[in-house]
């Protein structure tokens, strides 16, 4: 008895061809030469460099997330990826957040007033 492979890709999760992983890599080049010129070369005063710099780093989480996982809310298929990483970044907050937070209370509490 033959095994049939029914794992057929879902119809509304398209991945995009060849063009969307070379447009996702060329704005991933173009936002890391970026964000390396403003450290490396001062293109930026150093006020305002850690604003882009946070600027650069999500609109290059959004290129990766669109242009090489294949993120959308557009269809119904990927609301389970979604909701899958908005619960992903909320446990990373509270991770970062709470982390910060025990740690500034120990510091407090170990210095000496």
């Amino acid at each position: 008895m033959a095994h049939s492979n029914s794992h057929a890709l879902d119809a509304e999760a398209g991945h995009g061809g060849i063009g969307g992983y070379v447009v996702g890599f060329v704005l991933a080049v173009v936002l890391t030469a970026a964000a390396f010129g403003i450290v490396m070369q001062g293109w930026l005063p150093a006020a305002y460099a850690p604003l882009v710099l946070a600027a650069l780093a999500v609109v290059q989480i959004v290129v990766h997330l669109v242009c090489f996982l294949h993120m959308s809310v557009s269809t119904s298929g990927q609301r389970w990826n979604t909701l899958a990483l908005a619960y992903t970044v909320l446990a990373a907050m509270f991770l970062v957040f709470g982390t910060v937070w025990v740690m500034h209370n120990v510091s407090m509490n170990m210095m000496s007033r």
